[in-house]
């Protein structure tokens, strides 16, 4: 992939906060797949540190009116890591932290895909790989056309970019010039069977989009100088959707779980979990 340097300054103590909070959603994420004794940690420890800046200082979001119409939307197209979304939301005060420890269970309304009619803050009900990005291309569509001027986020996995729905929810965007619309690729390059590249290798996602009419930014999903410095540059296009590629780990925060594929879809045992929650710490 093509590297674009990407300009940011940040002043230590809002860059401080953004760590600190990257650090309680890993934990709630662990605490969450934990409990459940099953759920997928690799994916979502991978984009905690994008979600902390989302929930943190880019959504234009009200917990106490999560319905408002003229919010900004988010919608994880990537529905499987659920366990972020939940844990940036319970960051962000739209339930408590300890419901966290809920995820999955039988009489919880966390279960493992996102669920718009039972959980405040989430936008659209997701787990159908390409079906989160569809929908977003929707919710922004209305927005050009009844000039409204909330944002619509996205975030897609890079194993899910394999579905041929992303790429018509791609041409779509383009076709009707979907500038409200930023669809960030978490591109840590592992899925549930192997590697990107040697199950059903979907890149170079940079030069495909562009082929599609979009504008692209490629940045280190990690770095929160470039994460916000990509978010303005997506604002300031107005002629076209923006897609920015993540370059991640995944397994991210917890050292056992790194870039290792057999951390897409299980839970830490006991002394996995007091290992992890201690590296968090």
């Amino acid at each position: 992939m093509q590297e674009r340097k990407v300009d940011s300054v940040m002043d230590k103590e809002t860059l401080l906060a953004l760590e600190q909070t990257a650090l309680r959603i890993r934990r709630g994420i662990i605490e969450g797949v934990y409990n459940a004794r099953c759920g997928h940690p690799g994916g979502s420890l991978s984009i905690a540190d994008i979600m902390a800046y989302l929930y943190t200082k880019e959504l234009r979001i009200d917990p106490k009116n999560p319905k408002d119409e003229n919010r900004d939307r988010f919608v994880l197209s990537k529905g499987h890591t659920a366990p972020a979304l939940y844990a940036a939301l319970a960051e962000r005060g739209y339930f408590d932290v300890e419901e966290l420890k809920t995820l999955r269970k039988i009489d919880s309304r966390l279960q493992g895909h996102p669920d718009m009619k039972h959980i405040p803050g989430v936008d659209m009900t997701t787990g159908s790989l390409g079906l989160g990005i569809s929908a977003a291309c929707g919710m922004a569509l209305v927005g050009k056309t009844e000039n409204k001027d909330f944002r619509v986020y996205t975030i897609v996995g890079d194993g899910e970019s394999e579905e041929g729905q992303v790429w018509e929810a791609a041409m779509f965007a383009a076709h009707y010039k979907l500038s409200n619309l930023c669809a960030i690729i978490d591109f840590n390059g592992l899925q549930i069977d192997g590697t990107v590249q040697e199950v059903m290798n979907p890149t170079p996602h940079d030069k495909k989009l562009e082929a599609f009419g979009w504008n692209v930014i490629v940045i280190d999903g990690h770095s929160f100088e470039e994460i916000e410095a990509a978010f303005a540059k997506a604002k300031a296009c107005t002629d076209r959707p923006t897609a920015i590629i993540a370059k991640t780990v995944k397994g991210k925060g917890v050292s056992f779980m790194e870039n290792q594929v057999g951390w897409h879809g299980k839970a830490p045992n006991e002394e996995e979990y007091k290992l992890a929650m201690q590296e968090l710490n």
